[in-house]
C-alpha cells in the first residue's frame, strides 16, 4: 500500500486487534506470488510517476497510462454500473486465488477472537479479495480521494454488500451511479489523526490554529474582517506568534517532486537564513529522498538550523513524526493527494503539480472548496507567497477548511464500526 492507504488506517488502527494495521501487500506469511503481483504494480506506478516529470515524452507516456484510472465526467449523470478494464482484470485475478490466503488469514483469526469481525479495508481490492473469498463478517471500505473511478465499486456493484466511509457528497453520488445500493453509503467524512484533533471538542486542533493565524494574517486584514466568526469559533488569539512562519513541504510516496522543496529552500533562503521562515521538509520512508535533501541542505550550511527534515524507517513512526510536526506547521505544500483532507484542521494547501486523474480532481476540489491555492513558480516563490500572506488569502483557506471540512470522519467511523 502507498502512503495514501496507510495513512488512512492509521486513525483507524484502535479499531484493529492489538491495534494492528494489516498490509495485504506485505503481511507475515504472504504467498510469493500474491507479493510478486503487489510489488509489480507498485513499481510499475512508482517508474510511472518518475518517468512523467521528463518533459513532452514522459507527460505523454502518462497521459497514455492514466485513461485505465480516469474519472469519467460528473454530468451529464447516467448509469456508470458498467465494470471498467481495471476492474476485470483484478477480478480475473482472483480467479487465480490472489487474495485467497490473505482472506483465509483474517477468517481464521477472526475465528480465534470469537468475534465476527468486520473488516475495514482501505483500498478497494483487499475489499473486493473478502467480498470474493465469503469472508462472514461485514467489509467496509474508506475512500481516500473527493472523486473516485469506477474501479473502487465491485464488478457486479449492485449486489454487493460492501460498505464504503466517503469523504465528500459527490463520491456518494458517484457510487450511486456505479451502482452501490444507498444504504451501503456512508457519509463520514476523511479519517484524521486524533492527536491534531483532540476529543470531539476539538481541543487540540483549535489551540493549534489559534497559533497558525497569527503567523498567516500578519496585516490581520482576514482578522479585521471575520473577528466574530474567528473568536465565536476559536475564542481570542495569541497577541503574537511564538515561532517564526513554517512551511512544510510534503513529497509523495514515490519521492516525486522532492526538487520542488529545494527550490522552495533556494528562493527563501535569506529569510531562512535570519530564522524568519522554518522549512519542514516531509521525505517519508525513503531513505534515498532523505539523502537527497541532506546533500542540497548541506551545500549552504547557514541556512541548515531552520531546516528540518521528517524521515523514518517505518510507517507508523513516520506519521506519528509527521503529525506532530504538522502540529506546529502554517502552510502545508503538497501534491493534492489524501493529504488534501488535512486542510480541515485549519491548515492551507499549496497544491503542487497533480499526479493522475484522481489528485486533478483533488485538486479541483480543494480550490471549489476555498481550502487551497495552486502553487505559483517556485522561483519567485519569495514575492508571491508574501503577497498571499499580505492579503490574508492563506489566513482565509485556514479558516475556510476549519469551519467548512469535515473534522469528524474518524469518530463517526468508529461509532459505525462500533454500533453506537
Amino acid at each position: 500500500m502507498g502512503y495514501g492507504h496507510q495513512r488512512t488506517a492509521y486513525p483507524l488502527r484502535s479499531l484493529a486487534p492489538y491495534g494492528k494495521v494489516i498490509n495485504a501487500n506485505d503481511y507475515p506469511g504472504i504467498p510469493e506470488k500474491d507479493k510478486k503481483i503487489w510489488e509489480t504494480t507498485r513499481r510499475i506506478y512508482e517508474s510511472i510517476s518518475r518517468f512523467s516529470r521528463i518533459p513532452l515524452m514522459g507527460k505523454a507516456f502518462f497521459l497514455v497510462y492514466d485513461q485505465f484510472q480516469k474519472i469519467l465526467t460528473f454530468y451529464p449523470k447516467r448509469d456508470l454500473s458498467e465494470p471498467n478494464f481495471v476492474l476485470k482484470q483484478i477480478y480475473s485475478r482472483f480467479k487465480k486465488d490472489w487474495g485467497k490466503h490473505l482472506i483465509d488469514e483474517l477468517k481464521t483469526k477472526s475465528y480465534k477472537l470469537k468475534a465476527n469481525l468486520p473488516i475495514i479495508s482501505t483500498f478497494f481490492s483487499p475489499a473486493f479479495m473478502a467480498e470474493f473469498f465469503n469472508y462472514p463478517g461485514e467489509i467496509f471500505c474508506v475512500i481516500c480521494d473527493a472523486d473516485i473511478s469506477r474501479t473502487w465499486a465491485a464488478l457486479d456493484s449492485r449486489k454487493s454488500k460492501i460498505k464504503y466511509f466517503v469523504p465528500t457528497e459527490r463520491v456518494a453520488e458517484r457510487l450511486k451511479l456505479y451502482g452501490v445500493k444507498e444504504e451501503n453509503i456512508f457519509l463520514t467524512g476523511y479519517p484524521l489523526p486524533l492527536e491534531n484533533i483532540g476529543s470531539d471538542n476539538l481541543e487540540i486542533l483549535k489551540a493549534d490554529l489559534k497559533c497558525r493565524l497569527v503567523n498567516l494574517d500578519p496585516q490581520k486584514k482576514h482578522f479585521e474582517k471575520y473577528k466574530i466568526l474567528i473568536e465565536k469559533s476559536l475564542g481570542r488569539l495569541p497577541e503574537k506568534s511564538v515561532r517564526p512562519l513554517t512551511i512544510m513541504f510534503s513529497v509523495g510516496g514515490a519521492g516525486g517532486q522532492k526538487e520542488i522543496g529545494i527550490k522552495i529552500i533556494k528562493n527563501l533562503r535569506e529569510k531562512i537564513k535570519k530564522s524568519e521562515i522554518k522549512i519542514i521538509l516531509s521525505a517519508g520512508i525513503r531513505e534515498k529522498v532523505k539523502e537527497y535533501f541532506e546533500k542540497e541542505i548541506a551545500r549552504d550550511p547557514l541556512s541548515a538550523q531552520s531546516i528540518e527534515i521528517i524521515f523514518e524507517k517505518d510507517i507508523q513512526s513516520y506519521f506519528q513524526k509527521f503529525n506532530q510536526a504538522l502540529r506546529k506547521t502554517d502552510i502545508l505544500w503538497t501534491k493534492p493527494s489524501e493529504l488534501s483532507f488535512y486542510s480541515a484542521l485549519g491548515i492551507p494547501i499549496i497544491i503542487a503539480p497533480p499526479i493522475g486523474s484522481q489528485e486533478e480532481f483533488n485538486r479541483r476540489w480543494l480550490l471549489k472548496s476555498g481550502f487551497g491555492l495552486s502553487q505559483e513558480n517556485p522561483k519567485y516563490v519569495s514575492q508571491w507567497l508574501f503577497d498571499w500572506l499580505e492579503r490574508g488569502y492563506l489566513a482565509e483557506a485556514a479558516t475556510e477548511g476549519f469551519i467548512e471540512g469535515e473534522k469528524m470522519g474518524t469518530f463517526n467511523i468508529k461509532k459505525i464500526c462500533l454500533g453506537y
